[in-house]
């Protein structure tokens, strides 16, 4: 069991790197979208946003996800399995097996916390590509094709904000 929850750790603190990078990986690509389009003076070229942002926020929300679930996993399964073989008696909050997976979860900020995250994913995953489509449509130079493409873009989006949201219910 303790080799378990080493390598479930070891998985957790590769996912957080990863989901942390993606943050940075987007703020990159949208700059770098932004200075294309400004460049080549081709709002067209802002309707790369919604799909970038879009998968980068989902890979960011299932990695966010897993995370989680390997904290509820060993707080709820493992631990408990664990004092079972040890033979230790109901521990007070927090102290026993894996405390730190209880006790960081009691923190008094940790809601507004996982509220200010909550709208920082919103921010650069949904409202930037949606701000993109904005100055898209009010260019009114589109194409129908590209506007009917643009109106799936604007889907995707809000279905991705739907899920973070969702997610963060009730900003546990």
């Amino acid at each position: 069991m303790l080799t378990e929850y080493t390598v479930l750790k070891e998985e957790q603190k590769t996912r957080i790197g990863f989901r942390d990078n993606l943050l940075y990986v987007t703020l990159t690509v949208v700059a770098a979208v932004i200075a294309a389009a400004v460049q080549a003076k081709q709002p067209a070229i802002v309707l790369a946003l919604p799909p970038v942002c879009v998968v980068l926020g989902w890979t960011y929300l299932v990695n966010d996800e897993k995370i989680s679930a390997i904290g509820a996993y060993v707080r709820d399964e493992l631990g408990p399995r664990l004092a079972q073989l040890a033979q230790l008696t109901q521990p007070a909050q927090g102290e026993g097996v894996f405390g730190w997976e209880r006790v960081h979860r009691a923190n008094l900020r940790r809601r507004s916390r996982k509220a200010v995250q909550c709208v920082i994913d919103l921010l650069a995953f949904c409202l930037v590509p949606l701000a993109g489509l904005g100055v898209y449509w009010a260019g009114g130079q589109g194409s129908p094709g590209l506007l009917v493409l643009s109106g799936f873009e604007a889907v995707s989006v809000v279905g991705l904000a739907s899920q973070v949201i969702a997610y963060a219910r009730p900003l546990r």
